[in-house]
């Protein structure tokens, strides 16, 4: 019976590799981000990793969700309150048509990228359980906070915490 149980562990591993499933390192707070490059709908590359030395605010959104829609102007204020400072505010599509996205974003007067819809790969890397969800990664790259659900992002105590992570040592 072991000898069968071994076997049956080996061909699952084997299937595994067969298949070429490869194993995702999912984020934790206080670790690397991790690095994505995604399009917006002019065709521009974004790359995470290419934001060191910014405070970066990386948002999953969908024209489809009602929260998603009403947290995107205290997002934009925040973006302005955060102008001249290294701050990149990033709005990533998530199961949603980047075209109709970016119009949505337009007309409410947004002025971050919307980037195109990740794959699978990145939504199980960020361990994404809907939208939106909101990831603070410090100048370092090094993710800081992560919040599940909508925020008002126009407030003194959100303007507060970003300011913070200018100051992290890395």
């Amino acid at each position: 019976m072991m000898a069968g149980g071994l076997f049956l562990v080996f061909l699952l591993v084997g299937c595994e590799n067969i298949a070429g499933l490869k194993k995702i390192k999912r984020m934790e707070i206080g670790k690397p981000a991790a690095d994505f490059v995604l399009q917006d709908s002019a065709g521009n590359t974004w790359k995470l990793s290419s934001q060191k030395g910014k405070v970066v605010f990386v948002n999953f959104w969908a024209t489809w969700c009602k929260p998603c829609r009403d947290e995107m102007p205290s997002m934009e204020a925040l973006n302005k309150a955060m102008a001249g400072q290294p701050f990149q505010m990033l709005s990533i599509v998530f199961n949603d048509d980047l075209d109709m996205a970016e119009s949505f974003a337009r007309r409410l007067g947004a002025t971050f990228p919307v980037l195109a819809n990740p794959g699978p790969e990145l939504k199980e890397a960020y361990m994404l359980t809907g939208v939106p969800e909101t990831f603070l990664v410090d100048t370092g790259g090094i993710l800081r906070h992560k919040f599940i659900g909508p925020y008002n992002w126009d407030t003194l105590e959100m303007r507060n915490l970003v300011q913070e992570l200018f100051n992290t040592p890395n």
